[in-house]
């Protein structure tokens, strides 16, 4: 396992388990309750939380990334603070204002589009209330998590460049339609970087997008990843600027986030590390959430009285305890690789 000298006993990962249910302020990624699964290790407290349509596989490495966090060490940091963007769910309008007032001291935003349902006109309409309410000093960013066709990303681009894009993280679905994207885009004269998401972070070759030239810079998660030492090492390998950014974590899994961040060689962009703002309430006694617009390297305690109220019923608790028991299997076995 990447990041431990061992693979800890699955006993001893089980009694120390708590499964947890958090609700959301704000319908987001498809997903009004969040669950996921905290353990305490020696080093400190570890997240085991793969969205439910993951298969094992993919969901072991979120394990092994919850298993690094508890049981070895992270590595040192090279700066104090970590910048952090505001995350605008595919709201209405109207709903913007509010949601940014979540986001203390943020300069950067990065909306949702391409959300199912939806419209360009929505996507549209949304980016412009986020530069109305920001001003034009602001950093905004979209992400479409491969929602559009090569055609559609065209157009939703070609229109959305006019809000002065800082970039569009992961607009179609496949590496090698980001890198007809690019050429595309530039051949149309619109000017907007491409970073890729899903395709690092749920690819089984994360570095086929720099040799394919897919994207201008490339968004790291360290769960998906398996941890906080392999992400490093896959940003190393792509060699393209990084993006740290959450996966709808509790502040124990958003601590590893910012582990991460803190610890890149370099980091020129805000980072996706303030979505604890989109829970009602989180699972910490001192929730990482963004003040000034940056957060600081350092661990996340959770409060045994939130762990006790925000407790996920039993059926999801003997759920989320299988789905452990058999992604321990799979690293005991020495998968994912």
């Amino acid at each position: 396992m990447t990041g431990s000298p061992a693979l800890p006993d699955l006993t001893d990962v089980l009694e120390r388990a708590h499964v947890v249910a958090l609700p959301m302020r704000v319908r987001f990624r498809g997903v009004d309750v969040r669950e996921a699964v905290l353990f305490e290790g020696p080093s400190g407290w570890g997240e085991f939380a793969p969205f439910a349509e993951y298969d094992d596989l993919e969901a072991a490495r979120w394990l092994a990334s919850g298993l690094e966090a508890a049981y070895a060490a992270w590595p040192a940091p090279r700066r104090d603070v970590v910048p952090v963007n505001a995350t605008v769910p595919a709201v209405g309008p109207d709903q913007v204002p509010a949601v940014l007032a979540r986001f203390d001291g943020c300069t950067t935003a990065k909306v949702k589009v391409a959300e199912r349902g939806q419209t360009l006109a929505d996507d549209l309409d949304r980016v412009a209330a986020v530069r109305d309410r920001m001003g034009a000093s602001a950093r905004i960013r979209i992400d479409a998590n491969g929602g559009w066709t090569i055609e559609q990303a065209v157009e939703a681009l070609g229109k959305l460049a006019a809000q002065d894009l800082e970039y569009a993280e992961q607009p179609c679905a496949t590496v090698e339609e980001l890198a007809t994207l690019r050429k595309t885009l530039a051949h149309n004269g619109i000017e907007v970087p491409i970073a890729a998401d899903e395709s690092i972070r749920k690819a089984d070759d994360p570095l086929l997008v720099a040799r394919l030239a897919a994207a201008d810079l490339v968004v790291v998660k360290v769960a998906p990843l398996g941890g906080v030492a392999r992400a490093l090492e896959i940003v190393e390998a792509c060699g393209l600027p990084a993006v740290v950014s959450s996966a709808l974590d509790t502040s124990v899994g958003i601590a590893a986030g910012v582990a991460l961040a803190a610890a890149l060689p370099d980091l020129h962009h805000a980072c996706g590390l303030g979505t604890v703002s989109l829970f009602t309430r989180d699972v910490a006694r001192l929730p990482i959430r963004p003040a000034r617009g940056v957060l600081a390297p350092g661990r996340a305690e959770p409060d045994p009285d939130a762990l006790l109220e925000l407790a996920a019923p039993a059926d999801r608790q003997r759920w989320w305890r299988d789905r452990l028991v058999r992604c321990h299997a799979l690293l005991a076995d020495g998968s994912p690789r």
